[in-house]
This record gives structure tokens, C-alpha cells and sequence, in this order.
């Protein structure tokens, strides 16, 4: 991955994308009563669903409602697996912080572990492999990580002990939280999962945190989705975030109010991160650009979907290294939690970012980008955006973070799909994996 460039002195023009005008738009104004109606009866699903779960978990050993098939009975502990875990937590650095990265093995995982290693923090990484998507792609960016230093736990992040554990073995200073169940689509087919690793995944870790000393700094993977119907562009961290249009969404809004619930009672000091539709080298199979890529080269129809009256869809496409430079930019401006022995002792740091690129670009323009660089024109297939979860357009307004964190986006759409078909090839070269 290639080096991270300086922030630049000033923030970019904002893009310049306009959403379609609807009588829909303007009716979402007087539904506020009913979004927050909507709202709080999925949060009170999803804690009814988290106490059937874990009740049902205590009852069944090796029981896991994800619905994911990966191995339930991980096994860790020993002097050899405990040699581990403190090795590659040795910080290599004067001022070097110690962090728990969960879903290291993931794509956002990947890259700010592999940040945080080369800067000379100690890192040690968490994740339990299900395979939502291809588990043999996290198995080679393990293998890199590997290779840089970095051990990965394989376990779930509702394994309480095994996170007591961890934390026995290394006093983390800051953790990294990215572990989540993704997607939009696919919480109309599995939604247990997004409760489990989402909600009840969240809350298991901050009980932990909570109660270790010193406790650490959390800073963790919220989502632009928290946004859903909002109409007003581009998306600030001062806008509603009441309307989820899917699941996933209401489950990372959930994760922001049980934030705001740990730091108030327990002083943890946590700051909630909303990506915005992240790409690049080493990305994840179910997003677009990278099953889009994948089907251009069989051959296959590219669905393009557009909005009511033929409305553009377009996203706010951010490279992983702009994401990345933000997650380090969160952790390093973060502060100490305040509470001590489950106990808070004072008003503790609670932040939300978004961190996007500013200029959202069609998804007709995303696949013409990608007909050139693989130099194959694509089977286009247009079709009418689904009632599914997903949202018409995504933007970000990045003022906050540009002005607390230096958060500066410097990769536009071109040059980082350039990045991403480059490695995509390599990896898949012939039809045989061989990632570098």
C-alpha cells in the first residue's frame, strides 16, 4: 500500500452533485414523529433479540445465530498463542500506542493495522473469519499482516472472556473497532447477524473496556447509512439520523446512542467514524466497484440502477488510504477515558465524524471509469433502484473532520479504481489468487 501523503492546508470544493427534487423529499419533513417512532421500536428489537440471543448461546455451546458458517469453538490460549499476542503488541515506537484492531482481517482492518505497524504502534488484531464473503480473501490479507507483524485472534467479539483476556495479556491503550457485520442488501435475508455482531458484538466489547484499568480509547466504525432518507446534502454530523432506510443502518445508529450510553455512565471516551462507500486494493467482494470489475471481465450485465423519474444514483466514493490517514488521525487526537473500575470520574470525549471524499460521482460514470481501465466495455443493464435499503445518493460534508482531525481526501474516483484494478488483477491473475 503506498505511502500516506501530508494533509493539505485547505479542504476541497464540494461536489457538486444535486439530488432530484421529489414530493417524496418534501413529505419526509413531517414524518419526524414517525422515523423516531420506527427508531426506537428497532433499537427495542434489537436489545429484545440481543437477551434471546445470549440466553439461547448459554444454552447451546457452540451456538451461533449469525447464520455464518465458520468454526464456533475457536481455540485460544496457551503459552505459545499468549507469546503471540504480546509480541506483536510490542509498540516500536517512542510515543507508540498499543491497539486491539477487531475485524483485522477485513478490508478497513487490513490497511489501518498495516498503518498502524508501520508507524511503530503495537498492534494486535481480531476477527473471526465468517464467510459473509470469500473467507480465503481474508485468509491472504491475514497472511500480509502476518508478514508485517501483526498477529490476528481468531474469536468473536461477544466472547467476552476471550476479550478479558486479551486485555490480561496487553494494557491497550486504544482500540480500533471495525468488526461488524456489512452490507445493506443482505440484512433482508440473514438480519439476526446485524444484531449479533453489530449490537450485541458492540456492547460485549464496551462492557470489557469499561471495566479494565486503565480503560482504553474506543474509536469505531460507524457508517454514512445512519443518514438514510435524510434529503438535505451534503450529509453533516448536525443532520437527522432518525430515518434508516435498512437494517444495517438502524443497527450502527444503535451503535451511536449505546456509545453515547457508555460514555455518559462509564466515561469511556469514544469517537464514531461515518465511512463513506469505501473502495480500493484489497476491498470486499459484495461492493460494487469490485463485483462490477469482476463481471466486466466475464462478461456479464452490469445492473445500474437509477432513481423515481430516471434520478441518478451516485455515491460518495472514498479511497481506503483517505480512510485510513482518518482512522490514525481519530486515534491520535483521542482522549483518555475518565472512568475507573466500571466507574466514571469524570466528562469523557464522545465525537462523530464523517469521513467521505466530498464529490459523489454517478454509478454510470464509476463502470464508463472501469470500461477504460480494463479496456472492455461493460453489458449495462438499467434498472429501478430497489425498495431494499439502498438510498439514492450518499455525500459527505467532512468540515468537522477537516477541522478537529486534518482530515484532507486527496485520491479522486480515476486514480484510486486505477490503484484497485491494478491489484485486482494481480490477485486474481490466470484465475489463481497470488496477492501481493
Amino acid at each position: 500500500m503506498p505511502k500516506s501523503s501530508h494533509f493539505n492546508e485547505s479542504p476541497p470544493t464540494p461536489g457538486k452533485f444535486k439530488m432530484e427534487k421529489s414530493s417524496y423529499a418534501h413529505r419526509l419533513r413531517s414524518r419526524s414523529s414517525i422515523g423516531k417512532i420506527v427508531l426506537w421500536s428497532l433499537l427495542a428489537l434489537g436489545l429484545i433479540l440481543l437477551v434471546f440471543m445470549r440466553s439461547q448461546s448459554l444454552r447451546q455451546p457452540g451456538f451461533n445465530p449469525t447464520g455464518h458458517y465458520f468454526s464456533s469453538s475457536y481455540k485460544w490460549g496457551g503459552s505459545s498463542w499468549e507469546k503471540q499476542v504480546r509480541s506483536s503488541a510490542k509498540v516500536g515506537s517512542r510515543n507508540g500506542m498499543t491497539v486491539l484492531v477487531t475485524g483485522a482481517a477485513g478490508f478497513v482492518g487490513i490497511h489501518a493495522s498495516s498503518a498502524l505497524k508501520r508507524r511503530g504502534d503495537g498492534v494486535v488484531g481480531l476477527d473471526n473469519f465468517n464467510n459473509y464473503y470469500d473467507p480465503s480473501l481474508k485468509r491472504a490479507r491475514q497472511a500480509l499482516l502476518e508478514k508485517a507483524g501483526v498477529f490476528i485472534v481468531e474469536g468473536d467479539i461477544n466472547d467476552e472472556a476471550l476479550l478479558r483476556k486479551l486485555f490480561e495479556l496487553v494494557p491497550f491503550t486504544h482500540v480500533m473497532h471495525l468488526a461488524a457485520q456489512a452490507g445493506v442488501r443482505y440484512a433482508m435475508e440473514n438480519p439476526s447477524s446485524y444484531v449479533h455482531s453489530n449490537i450485541a458484538g458492540f456492547v460485549s466489547l464496551l462492557e470489557v473496556c469499561k471495566s479494565v484499568n486503565p480503560q482504553p480509547s474506543i474509536v469505531w466504525a460507524s457508517s454514512s447509512s445512519v443518514y438514510g432518507l435524510n434529503s438535505k446534502v451534503p450529509f453533516s454530523e448536525k443532520d437527522r439520523t432518525d430515518q434508516p432506510a435498512s437494517l444495517y443502518a438502524a443497527t450502527k445508529k444503535a451503535g451511536e446512542e449505546i456509545a453515547h450510553t457508555y460514555n455518559h455512565i462509564y466515561g469511556l471516551s469514544l469517537t464514531g467514524l461515518r465511512f463513506f462507500t469505501v473502495y480500493g486494493p484489497w476491498g470486499r467482494p459484495d461492493m460494487a466497484y469490485f463485483f462490477f470489475t469482476r463481471d466486466i471481465l466475464k462478461g456479464k450485465a452490469i445492473p445500474i440502477f437509477e432513481g423515481a423519474n430516471h434520478g441518478t444514483v451516485a455515491r460518495d466514493f472514498t479511497f481506503i488510504d483517505d480512510i485510513v490517514r482518518g482512522c490514525l488521525a481519530s486515534l491520535d487526537t483521542s482522549e483518555k477515558s475518565t472512568g475507573s473500575g466500571g466507574k466514571k470520574k469524570g466528562p469523557a470525549q464522545l465525537r462523530v465524524y464523517n469521513l467521505g471524499n466530498t464529490s459523489p460521482v454517478p454509478v454510470g460514470d464509476l463502470v464508463s471509469i472501469l470500461e477504460r481501465l480494463l479496456k472492455v466495455k461493460a453489458n449495462r443493464k438499467i434498472m429501478t433502484l430497489p425498495r431494499n435499503g439502498d438510498v439514492q445518493f450518499t455525500h459527505a460534508n467532512i468540515s468537522l473532520a477537516h477541522k478537529e482531525l486534518g482530515y484532507m481526501p486527496t485520491t479522486d474516483l480515476q486514480t484510486g479504481l486505477k490503484k484497485f484494478v491494478s491489484w485486482y488483477l494481480r490477485f486474481y491473475a490466470s484465475g489463481k489468487k497470488s496477492g501481493s
